[in-house]
């Protein structure tokens, strides 16, 4: 089992949900962050003042699978994310040692399989 965790572009997240959905991807966290990567640094100026702009709004995007479905959830962000600018984002693959699904129990394979 592995944690699929992508940084993304705001603008991009409609892509990248339509994109998980059709590679069968279900069951994810999504949260507002901000962040800095390699984006050139903007000044602008707020207030009368001249601000160096730092942080990005970006998603985060948490994603618990099976070890086979990591490389169709890599590929399915990888293609709905991708703008070929800098800023895209970042995917890491973590990995895990135990998942249990609060309702049931059940655990592991189990708990990350979609409920039907």
């Amino acid at each position: 089992m592995k944690l699929v965790v992508a940084i993304v572009r705001p603008e991009k997240l409609t892509d990248v949900l339509e994109a998980l959905f059709r590679a069968e991807v279900r069951g994810l966290t999504i949260s507002r962050v901000q962040g800095h990567g390699g984006e050139t640094e903007r000044v602008t100026t707020y207030r009368g003042s001249t601000v160096k702009m730092e942080l990005s709004e970006k998603v985060r995007l948490e994603i618990g699978v099976s070890d086979h479905f990591v490389e169709p959830t890599v590929g399915a962000i990888l293609t709905a994310a991708q703008t070929g600018e800098v800023g895209d984002g970042k995917i890491f693959v973590l990995p895990v040692e135990r998942v249990y699904r609060i309702r049931t129990a059940e655990r592991d394979e189990a708990a990350v399989t979609p409920v039907g």
